[in-house]
């Protein structure tokens, strides 16, 4: 993507206090909610760069290349931004599993009969 591009899509874009914003990544072919992060500027013009998603660790306090250690890397499809601007949906291919407890997505536990269950199968490698 071009840079006068890139910056145009990332001046429509309302960071939080913190510089930050929403990353929601969604499985491009079934629309299952991968996983919820965060997102600084500076990840997310690499994201549009090189759609590979990139985001912003909050603990760590850095830049984290989803699957540079895992290989279970995320391809950006498309990209959607809420109507406030403080939110962005990305429709993402994912290689591998999304959640580092082995799961496809981080959402694998539903609340059943007051109790929070596993109500999906880990991935075999």
């Amino acid at each position: 993507m071009k840079k006068e591009k890139i910056m145009d899509l990332l001046d429509t874009v309302k960071f939080n206090n913190q510089g930050l914003v929403t990353a929601i990544a969604q499985d491009a072919d079934t629309n299952e909610v991968l996983m919820i992060a965060y997102m600084n500027r500076e990840t997310l013009a690499e994201t549009f760069r090189t759609r590979t998603m990139v985001y912003f660790s909050r603990s760590r306090r850095k830049r984290w290349l989803k699957g540079e250690t895992s290989g279970h890397i995320q391809t950006v499809k498309s990209v959607y931004i809420d109507c406030d601007g403080d939110a962005l949906l990305f429709k993402i291919n994912q290689k591998g599993n999304a959640c580092h407890e082995g799961y496809f997505s981080c959402f694998f536990r539903e609340k059943v009969k007051g109790d929070w269950a596993i109500v999906k199968k880990k991935i075999e490698e």
